[in-house]
């Protein structure tokens, strides 16, 4: 029996707005439609790992609002083992997202409950994460908790992908438990405390080796629709490009979907790690077809049939 993947981190109920561009400070526009959608990086990569059919657990904490069982509903139907995710007094997390015609999105998170996954959750947890044949974890729960959960994964030997979303400075400890960090390139530049104008003046190749050289093993700098840029301990440097696709309807969670994707193709499919990002792209390029975060991922024979 395949060792699961757990996914740490966040539940979001995600509040969409669609409009023709984003307004300017102190303007107001006229949407053109509003839906909510289950969401929350955590979430949306074990719904991706889930439709891709692989075996994953989710750590999290849902709040005691009327959004909980909606979202709890959301992970659970798509095939989430969520026994492990908590529920607490006080609302669940939200993200409000406004969702441009050109397929670009800005989103705001409030954590909610999500703040309250804890250390000694983590440490409750011990036995299912040291069980892992992988462990992904992101940034929208607190950051004491992300640090204990490196702390576990390195000592364990456990291999830790970590999307640094929302991105903010690491600590070294942290960053030297990084199996793979997958951040685009604006996160990229906060994680290395770097201005707009000073990453542009430096390479891709450049920017990752810089945050190779902060202690992570490998680094996948995710491009858009140019495709990824890997490089790492395990991983000879090599670009990656996206898959094309005819129309864009919604980003939200192209990266949760090739995070997911990921995870399944290098813990549980025996692929390389370039391999591994093929397929990953493919099945991000294949989540942008749809609105949505997690009614967007695809199923594995989904991504078998777009592959070919």
């Amino acid at each position: 029996m395949q060792r699961p993947i757990v996914v740490v981190g966040s539940l979001n109920l995600d509040l969409v707005a669609r409009v023709n561009r984003h307004p300017a400070i102190g303007e107001t526009i006229t949407g053109l439609g509003f839906n909510t959608y289950c969401g929350g990086k955590g979430a949306n990569q074990a719904v991706a790992l889930a439709r891709l059919s692989a075996p994953v657990k989710m750590i999290g904490k849902l709040g005691s609002d009327v959004f909980a069982a909606q979202l709890r509903h959301g992970i659970e139907s798509a095939g989430v083992d969520a026994s492990c995710v908590e529920s607490v007094p006080g609302a669940s997390g939200t993200a409000l997202i406004l969702s441009s015609t050109n397929g670009d999105n800005s989103i705001v998170v409030i954590p909610g409950a999500n703040a309250m996954l804890l250390p000694e959750d983590i440490e409750r947890h011990r036995q299912q994460i040291e069980g892992a044949s992988m462990v992904l974890g992101q940034l929208e729960i607190s950051n004491q908790t992300t640090e204990y959960l490196g702390r576990l994964v390195r000592s364990a030997g456990i291999p830790f992908l970590l999307d640094p979303s929302p991105a903010y400075l690491l600590s070294p400890e942290l960053l030297r438990s990084v199996t793979w960090l997958t951040p685009n390139e604006t996160e990229a530049q906060r994680l290395l405390g770097i201005d707009s104008e000073g990453l542009s003046a430096i390479s891709v190749q450049e920017s990752a080796d810089r945050l190779l050289n902060l202690g992570v093993r490998n680094v996948i700098l995710k491009r858009g629709d140019k495709g990824v840029y890997m490089v790492g301990k395990d991983v000879e440097p090599a670009f990656i490009d996206a898959v094309a696709v005819q129309a864009v309807v919604d980003t939200t969670g192209a990266g949760d979907a090739f995070n997911g994707a990921f995870a399944l193709a290098l813990a549980h499919k025996g692929m390389t790690p370039q391999e591994a990002a093929r397929f990953a792209c493919a099945v991000a390029a294949l989540s942008v077809t749809r609105a949505g975060a997690q009614t967007s991922m695809p199923t594995i024979s989904e991504c078998e049939a777009f592959m070919a």
